[in-house]
């Protein structure tokens, strides 16, 4: 999307990067307020909103032309706050959810799926998003826009887009009535024995997503 077809759509360039900026500081927000766990019943749910909101702001970057960054080399934005923390709350208030299977490229032939967690993608989402944010905060709009739509190519979007479908599914299978099936031959970094991951998965379901979608709790 060139700057004249913004401009064919009323909307100036520099409106579209407060508009990217806005929709990830939203983002970054509620994440961030979700990983407290004041509202644990509704987290699974309020996910699949947020991630499916960023991906639109994702869309729309991938869709604008190559941003070109004004200097050669990436200024120093400093020290970037961590995401430790924020990827051990999801995965405690995820657990045993939190692991899924995914194909990392469609288009590589015979590629098998590996194991993913829900919490590792979030908050990896979540760091690239504030590095460019950084930048946009520090006033250069270039630098910003052209690292999210880059990061966006090359980590976030993929990142964030496997994560969708994982909600998504999450909560498909409440509200199909479909229970979890055992995750085999997932190689996940922790010794999970399957027979639990899918019991307790169902439980967890039941108790922390059907509620706020207006299921019967058993």
């Amino acid at each position: 999307m060139s700057d004249a077809t913004l401009h064919a759509l009323g909307l100036d360039p520099d409106d579209f990067a407060v508009q990217i900026s806005d929709q990830i500081e939203s983002f970054i927000v509620a994440v961030t307020e979700v990983a407290k766990g004041e509202d644990p019943d509704s987290a699974v749910p309020f996910l699949l909103l947020e991630v499916s909101q960023l991906l639109l702001a994702g869309g729309r970057l991938g869709a604008y032309e190559d941003v070109v960054p004004d200097e050669r080399y990436e200024p120093d934005i400093g020290p970037e706050p961590g995401v430790d923390e924020l990827r051990e709350r999801f995965a405690l208030m995820l657990d045993p959810v939190d692991v899924y299977s995914e194909v990392f490229d469609p288009y590589e032939p015979r590629k098998a799926p590996v194991a993913h967690r829900i919490s590792d993608d979030l908050a990896d989402v979540v760091a690239d998003l504030r590095h460019g944010l950084a930048h946009y905060r520090a006033g250069r709009t270039t630098e910003a826009l052209w690292w999210w739509q880059f990061s966006y190519f090359s980590n976030w979007g993929s990142t964030a887009s496997a994560t969708l479908r994982a909600l998504q599914s999450l909560v498909a299978h409440v509200r199909l009535d479909q229970p979890l099936q055992e995750l085999d031959g997932l190689d996940t970094d922790e010794d999970l024995a399957e027979d639990d991951l899918a019991e307790q998965a169902g439980r967890v379901m039941v108790e922390e997503i059907a509620g706020p979608l207006g299921l019967p709790r058993t």
